[in-house]
């Protein structure tokens, strides 16, 4: 689940509120070992673009 979450995410990162909304959806699906993963692998490849998105749905 966290590798189809990645390639939906890097699929939708040209639009912010998209991104948001399915990181947020995605979040739920995952367990707390993967939301971690997740959350690290995010700020590696977005942390730039939409780092307060991140701080919103990580928070």
């Amino acid at each position: 689940m966290l590798d189809y979450t990645k390639f939906i995410l890097e699929k939708v990162s040209f639009d912010q509120q998209l991104f948001e909304k399915e990181l947020l959806k995605h979040l739920s699906e995952l367990i707390i070992e993967e939301v971690q993963e997740l959350k690290h692998w995010c700020y590696e490849h977005f942390g730039q673009t939409y780092a307060p998105v991140l701080k919103r749905c990580f928070a």
